[in-house]
């Protein structure tokens, strides 16, 4: 059984004030929370629909085990089709960047990127290509945005998202900038050598102004076809992909 104020509890933490006043954050589906196990993050509690007792045996005692029925999951889940699970995890400090932790190896900026999906799936891309960090400007959709979680597909907790201010964040380094835009070199005839940084703007408006000084080489994915536009997680998979390509 859950209680009605457990409930209106979880449902609020479908909204950022609320999951930032609280300090914690909603996974749902087993695959994806399985991933969580294990991995630093500290679990509040679980609610499930089925008997998963022998999956989640590798919990904490001091996690919170829930049995509810479909009906009851389906009033916190923010799916329109709950997956038997859902988990409350606590959200992590921001992490202390350090210049020398990002040198001989490349990781991916991100300039103000508002889609949840799009967050998700650039995290999912950097999780498969072995992308250790994502650094966020402070108006970037938030990481623990239901949606975003639920595109990670449980790449999460293998990838450390830190929220900066870029322009500060770029006057700390000397790492090579590859800026995504439409105008530059070719990203099939692009030198990335051994580290780097890979800059991804907004969906409509790109790479803002601020930023384009600290651009060291303009890459532009040439357009073949008649499309006027390229997805910008679809871009992050092509620029990793070239990256492991030529590493």
């Amino acid at each position: 059984m859950i209680s009605k104020s457990q409930i209106s509890f979880i449902k609020s933490l479908h909204q950022k004030k609320f999951r930032k006043e609280h300090g914690l954050f909603i996974v749902e589906g087993l695959k994806s929370f399985s991933e969580f196990i294990g991995s630093g993050y500290e679990i509040d509690s679980v609610f499930h629909t089925e008997d998963l007792s022998p999956k989640l045996s590798k919990l904490s005692q001091n996690v919170k085990i829930y049995r509810v029925s479909t009906e009851e999951l389906s009033k916190i889940s923010a799916l329109n089709t709950p997956q038997h699970l859902l988990a409350i995890i606590k959200i992590p400090e921001n992490p202390e960047i350090k210049p020398e932790n990002l040198k001989g190896t490349f990781h991916i900026v991100i300039d103000g990127i508002q889609d949840p999906g799009n967050l998700g799936t650039i995290i999912r891309t950097a999780d498969w290509f072995g992308f250790k960090y994502i650094i966020c400007s402070q108006d970037t959709v938030e990481v623990y945005n239901p949606k975003v979680v639920q595109a990670t597909m449980g790449s999460l907790p293998r990838v450390k998202l830190i929220y900066t201010d870029l322009i500060n964040f770029f006057a700390g380094t000397d790492l090579p900038v590859f800026g995504a835009l439409l105008d530059g070199n070719s990203i099939y005839k692009t030198d990335f050598g051994n580290e780097g940084l890979i800059l991804l703007g907004n969906e409509g408006k790109g790479i803002s102004t601020g930023l384009m000084s600290k651009i060291t080489v303009p890459v532009t994915i040439p357009r073949f076809g008649k499309a006027e536009s390229l997805n910008v997680a679809v871009s992050a998979s092509i620029f990793c992909s070239e990256i492991r390509r030529n590493s």
